[in-house]
């Protein structure tokens, strides 16, 4: 069965892309085995303790990312881009396994990446776009920009906490869904 691993850039319990990253695994039901990444563990990024045993959190999450199908990145929107702890998870996993050569691959070089947001009324076009370039500068296989989607947030989420999805909303997402699943398995 195909595995997918979900990344909430964002470290909130409840956040709206977590949220999200809900509702996009009860639209993918039981097409495809969905794991979420903790990374709460996860130092900032050190090269002094990268090589020979890094930390066992990065050993952890570069496992997950080994180990699935496809990775669906879920963030939110900081300043038109993305969230920090987000940024020093894709640092640890753009490095090398190996200390030599430098070359040597990421866990992220070949791996099929899809990204969605949720935010203001950028619809979290800044994160998005920033993702697609620091991933595709790792070698990741970026699932295409027009089928990766984005959500403005209604003004009243802000205040009940809610994500709330219209139906337009859930199409896009299942829409989102079916072609990262086609683009997993191709």
């Amino acid at each position: 069965m195909t595995k997918l691993l979900f990344v909430v850039g964002s470290l909130h319990k409840n956040g709206f892309n977590h949220q999200l990253a809900d509702e996009a695994k009860t639209l993918i039901g039981d097409r495809a085995e969905v794991e979420f990444l903790d990374y709460t563990d996860v130092p900032f990024f050190d090269q002094d303790v990268e090589f020979p045993n890094p930390p066992a959190a990065v050993d952890a999450a570069r496992k997950a990312v080994v180990e699935a199908d496809g990775v669906w990145i879920f963030s939110p929107e900081y300043n038109y881009s993305y969230p920090g702890v987000l940024k020093n998870l894709l640092d640890w996993l753009s490095r090398p396994l190996e200390p030599f050569p430098a070359e040597s691959a990421s866990v992220l070089a070949g791996k099929k990446v899809a990204i969605s947001s949720v935010a203001g009324q950028s619809a979290g076009a800044g994160t998005r776009a920033k993702l697609n370039e620091v991933l595709g500068f790792n070698k990741a296989e970026l699932l295409p920009v027009d089928e990766q989607a984005g959500f403005a947030l209604a003004p009243e989420a802000w205040g009940t906490g809610k994500l709330g999805l219209t139906d337009e909303d859930k199409a896009k997402l299942a829409a989102e869904a079916d072609a990262f699943l086609k683009f997993v398995e191709e």
